[in-house]
């Protein structure tokens, strides 16, 4: 599969996204979609739901080859969490 190249600055990526998904999206899911990925193409608003990030982004890629995909998550304001959480001890 070729590599799409983005047609929007970063800033403007996370503005449609967000945008679309507070306006769309977020205010039709029920509390049972808390937590599971939510993939949208940015320039159709078309999105795919799913509790893995890779398979929510390969249907809405089915359905839109040339999405431009902003992912989150439903629930939390980032899709991913990277490190440990502060204050934790380790071993």
């Amino acid at each position: 599969m070729a590599m799409l190249e983005p047609r929007y600055s970063k800033e403007e990526f996370a503005e449609r996204g967000q945008t679309i998904y507070e306006r769309d999206i977020r205010p039709r899911l029920p509390a049972s979609d808390e937590g599971k990925f939510v993939a949208i193409d940015i320039e159709t608003g078309a999105y795919e739901l799913d509790a893995d990030d890779y398979a929510a982004t390969e249907r809405l890629l089915v359905r839109h080859p040339d999405a431009q995909i902003w992912l989150c998550r439903a629930g939390h304001r980032a899709a991913y969490r990277l490190g440990g959480r502060p204050g934790r001890a380790t071993g």
